[in-house]
């Protein structure tokens, strides 16, 4: 990596597909570009890439990459450039591990509260069982790589034949494995996270800004919870999984109850725009300021 020590730090901010992000492209535009100015208010030259722009250019590389995208092509220039010490948030192998047969299990060896979960082959045999059927009683059947960008990513089944249905028509379209996961009755809540500074002798950071909210498109019977607790959760799982700038989603149960469903990285963050640029910008100053004095 070329140094510079005259000019301001140079950071590339690296757009989503559009494939990972149907309709949802100009909120996560909007979210990259407003980092981005923050950055620039704060002295840094900022650029921006699209991820089918990233073969290739590594004769020089940005110090800071602050990224999006979310496909194996762009993931995998990305760890390239890791190697040659590029800063790169979120790491790309952080976001490859958010991919749900990667995540389910490093989630449940941190006993980080999800629903119960099995990783299918969508052609292979349907398992049989007491406790399989108590599983496909009522379940959500999902692609076991990525998140939900089009409509059958996620199936509902409530017997062994619709789940045998839903396998079928994810295999289809060409996936080969699946995560089968029980539903859980409560209300649906999506939450946002910025990772803060480790203080001394932390092991982990402390989360430096965290907002949760119903999502309009699913009504919500305003079970009672401690959000304290919804924080703590979310924020161990994006420990876990490595990722500094995150999103996912959570049931409430009636009693109370926390289960994490999803946890991904960068979302749009579209209701909290402004002050998620802001925790950002200043996330990634830190971190710029970090690689900056282990090179001297």
């Amino acid at each position: 990596m070329t140094r510079r020590t005259a000019e301001a730090p140079i950071c590339w901010g690296i757009f989503r597909e559009v494939e990972h992000s149907p309709r949802r492209e100009a909120d996560d535009a909007g979210i990259l570009r407003a980092t981005g100015s923050r950055l620039q208010e704060k002295g840094f030259a900022v650029a921006y890439s699209t991820p089918a722009s990233l073969t290739g250019r590594e004769r020089e590389l940005p110090t800071l990459a602050f990224s999006m995208c979310e496909g194996l092509p762009a993931l995998e220039s990305l760890l390239r450039w890791e190697s040659r010490g590029v800063c790169v948030v979120n790491g790309a192998r952080s976001v490859l591990d958010t991919h749900r047969e990667k995540t389910i299990p490093l989630l449940e060896n941190r006993r980080i509260p999800v629903p119960e979960s099995r990783i299918l082959d969508c052609d292979g045999p349907l398992p049989r069982g007491r406790a399989e059927e108590g599983l496909f009683s009522a379940c959500w059947i999902k692609q076991a790589t990525g998140h939900k960008t089009r409509e059958g990513d996620v199936l509902f089944a409530a017997d062994p034949a619709s789940v045998r249905g839903a396998l079928d028509r994810l295999r289809n379209r060409g996936l080969s494995r699946a995560v089968v996961q029980r539903h859980i009755e409560g209300d649906l809540v999506k939450f946002y996270g910025v990772a803060g500074e480790a203080l001394s002798g932390e092991q982990e950071p402390p989360t430096s800004w965290f907002e949760w909210f119903y999502p309009k498109e699913h009504p919500a019977a305003g079970h009672p919870f401690k959000t304290q607790r919804l924080c703590e959760i979310a924020s161990r799982a994006a420990q876990t999984v490595g990722l500094e700038i995150w999103g996912g989603d959570a049931v409430v149960t009636p009693g109370g109850e926390i289960f994490l469903i999803d946890i991904n990285a960068w979302p749009s963050f579209a209701l909290f725009r402004e002050v998620a640029a802001d925790r950002i910008a200043a996330r990634l100053v830190a971190r710029v300021g970090r690689l900056m004095r282990v090179a001297v």
